[in-house]
């Protein structure tokens, strides 16, 4: 079975630290896999909030989610703070890839990566609408 391999981009533009909570962890005492999502959905949110977008409006535009991938380095465990290295890039017409590194603050130790493709959505309409210029110099600026 070919396996998920995420390759990070070289820079990251922002980072947030995100305690594993007691129901974060599964009947095995380690960090689930569905909340490793909520975590990265946690991190866009806070991502976005720090240039004062939301996912319902980033530069005018929603944002939805039209995949995401996971791939498990290590373990995480209750109590642990983990360090959020967010990045966006690989645009298209409608929109973009965000990049997540997660290691753990404290040991350095590598959790899991992540990568959610985000379309930009116009919520009134229903319908798909083409990345904000706005946004895509925003990324393109930091990215340099």
């Amino acid at each position: 079975m070919q396996r998920i391999k995420i390759d990070l981009p070289q820079k990251f533009i922002y980072t947030t630290e995100i305690s594993v909570r007691v129901y974060d962890v599964n009947f095995a005492g380690h960090l689930s896999n569905d909340s490793i999502l909520s975590m990265v959905h946690e991190a866009r949110i806070l991502f976005l909030k720090n240039w004062g977008y939301s996912e319902v409006d980033t530069c005018g535009a929603g944002i939805i989610m039209f995949d995401a991938a996971l791939q498990y380095k290590s373990q995480g465990y209750h109590g642990d703070i983990l360090l959020f290295e967010v990045t966006v890039g690989n645009f298209i017409k409608n929109g973009c890839d965000f990049f997540f590194k997660i290691t753990n603050k404290a040991t350095g130790k590598e959790i899991a990566r992540a990568k959610t493709g985000i379309a930009f959505f116009d919520y009134q309409s229903n319908k798909l609408v083409s990345v904000p210029v706005k946004f895509k110099s925003l990324i393109d600026s930091l990215i340099v």
